[in-house]
């Protein structure tokens, strides 16, 4: 066969040496996790055993709706370090409002236990406020989020600080929440289970969690201004959308998810201090740009969202079976994030 019929074989089949490699590039960093996994199932059987992937499901869906929140942040070319923070936050006043009535520290005596869904509103209304403040600052000072976001992350700090010192905690973690909490959350019974392998409740809670954030992105007009905004503010704005009200949306829209996130993770770790949610948005930033959410602006999934959460998780699960040392992680992970940001910026520059 001659050069030319090959030419027009290759046209005709739509598939190219070149095009093979720059699939293989883009998704680079999801392969060589995959690689990792596969190996670790081979060397280490417990990896694919029940209770193992009850655990990577159960991490993915803890750390998903933190992702899930910071992701239409980098859909906006920016991102959200209070996110941890926010978290943090959000988990100790959850905890102090759910303590059982007989806790021997308990922080609010004086006010007993609350109904469940009072605190969830009061979780998520606390972390739309953090939320739709770095969204003001951003909005009406044409901030960059970073500035923004590092800022309130020190007051965060700050004021997550001060409140576990407040009541009758002295500054001791907040434990011996109310069972009812832990059941919602956990689950006792549970939900959903396979036998004598039970599913945690939030699992259940995020896949609905996940399922809203799909609708909100892709079926609703403020979904497409989101998009809009963050592939090109002039024209956005020129179409007719309202840049201040969106970017304060969407922000807060992130806060409220680190609301929900720091309700679950409270139950789920059942002692809280003020590091918990520490590094957070790490997680979620690596997870989003992992799954195709670019810095660019403009560009992100809900699935590739899930699919980078997953990713990380399992890698992060898989490492330690291996003998890999839990202190190198926040160096796999700035690598990681530095590996995906720098595919992202290719895939840019080549479509430009």
């Amino acid at each position: 066969m001659s050069n030319e019929s090959k030419k027009l074989a290759e046209k005709a089949g739509g598939l190219t040496p070149q095009k093979v490699g720059d699939a293989l590039l883009n998704n680079a960093l999801i392969i060589i996790m995959l690689v990792v996994a596969a190996y670790v199932a081979i060397t280490q059987p417990s990896f694919l055993s029940p209770s193992s992937l009850v655990n990577l499901l159960s991490l993915t869906a803890a750390y998903l709706p933190v992702a899930l929140g910071i992701a239409g942040c980098i859909v906006l070319t920016g991102t959200d370090l209070s996110a941890g923070r926010a978290v943090g936050l959000t988990a100790c006043v959850s905890a102090s409002l759910l303590q059982s009535v007989d806790a021997a520290n308990k922080m609010w005596p004086n006010i007993g236990t609350l109904p469940i869904f009072v605190v969830i509103l009061i979780a998520m209304g606390l972390g739309a406020l953090i939320g739709a403040f770095n969204g003001f600052f951003v909005a009406k000072f044409k901030l960059h989020p970073f500035i923004v976001t590092l800022a309130t992350q020190l007051i965060l700090y700050t004021v997550l600080l001060l409140y576990v010192q407040m009541g009758n905690n002295g500054g001791m973690a907040i434990s011996a929440l109310d069972q009812g909490y832990r059941n919602f959350v956990v689950g006792n019974p549970p939900l959903l289970s396979f036998g004598s392998v039970s599913i945690p409740n939030y699992v259940i809670y995020a896949l609905l969690l996940t399922a809203l954030m799909w609708f909100i992105w892709n079926k609703t007009t403020f979904g497409k201004n989101m998009f809009a905004l963050g592939a090109n503010e002039e024209a956005a704005r020129v179409s007719g959308v309202n840049v201040f009200a969106t970017t304060i949306a969407v922000f807060a829209l992130a806060g409220a998810m680190y609301g929900w996130a720091g309700f679950v993770e409270s139950a789920r770790v059942a002692s809280n201090t003020a590091n918990t949610g520490v590094n957070y948005e790490l997680d979620a930033i690596a997870a989003c740009v992992i799954g195709g959410v670019s810095f660019v602006g403009g560009i992100g999934k809900i699935s590739g969202i899930v699919i980078g959460v997953i990713m990380l998780r399992l890698i992060f699960v898989a490492l330690p079976l291996v003998g890999m040392d839990q202190n190198l992680q926040y160096a796999i992970k700035g690598g990681i994030i530095l590996f995906a940001c720098a595919l992202d910026m290719r895939k840019y520059l080549v479509k430009k």
